[in-house]
């Protein structure tokens, strides 16, 4: 028996399995799955469904971070979570831009394996809070280091990214709202159709108590 590959296969069925759709452990989030849409760099849904799923590790952390801000007066919302790899072949192949698109031929995106989330700040209404950009800006403005950010983007991007890396969390210079699980180990990739997940929620009440 091939020890590596019976090991790899194990680890992919477990992530499979702890692949959640949050809306089971949670409404508290405002969820706006741009894939879904046509309201992306693409200009057309490449998610079937708009189902936010990640690792139910992840969905904890998240969990945390957005209850503490909304002592604050606000809100996570959600543009992106776990990403099937068909989709990332797909955003590769009409946006080859390393930096940007995570090239599937070096492993993907860790949105693939459904550690990482795209997320913003939005006020009690529900108005997004003013950052240094809009979601999936391909320019230098997207970087946490940009000189071109204006001090109430920069306040609320501190805010958020406070919050965020205080439950568990890391960021990428590239795209301010891309925060990835501290706790990742391996990137795999799933490729599992968002319709599968929906309603997938941790087994027994014990796991949604714990959050």
């Amino acid at each position: 028996m091939d020890t590596k590959n019976s090991n790899y296969e194990q680890e992919v069925r477990r992530l499979a399995a702890n692949l959640v759709d949050i809306r089971t452990l949670t409404e508290e989030f405002a969820i706006d799955m741009r894939y879904a849409t046509e309201d992306n760099f693409i200009g057309r849904a490449i998610y079937s469904v708009p189902l936010c799923a990640m690792q139910l590790s992840t969905a904890r952390k998240l969990i945390k971070a957005n209850r503490e801000l909304m002592e604050k007066g606000f809100r996570i919302k959600i543009w992106d979570a776990y990403r099937p790899f068909s989709a990332q072949k797909l955003m590769w192949d009409i946006m080859p831009v390393d930096g940007f698109v995570a090239n599937p031929n070096k492993g993907g995106s860790i949105h693939n394996g459904g550690f990482a989330v795209d997320v913003t700040l939005v006020d009690r209404s529900g108005k997004e809070l003013e950052m240094p950009t809009g979601f999936d800006d391909f320019t230098g403005k997207a970087s946490r280091q940009s000189s071109e950010m204006n001090e109430t983007a920069a306040k609320n991007l501190a805010v958020l990214t406070d919050a965020m890396v205080r439950h568990g969390f890391r960021t990428i210079n590239s795209e301010w709202w891309h925060y990835y699980d501290e706790d990742l180990k391996e990137r795999i990739p799933l490729d599992i159709p968002l319709e599968a997940i929906a309603g997938c929620r941790p087994s027994g009440d014990n796991e949604i108590k714990e959050l």
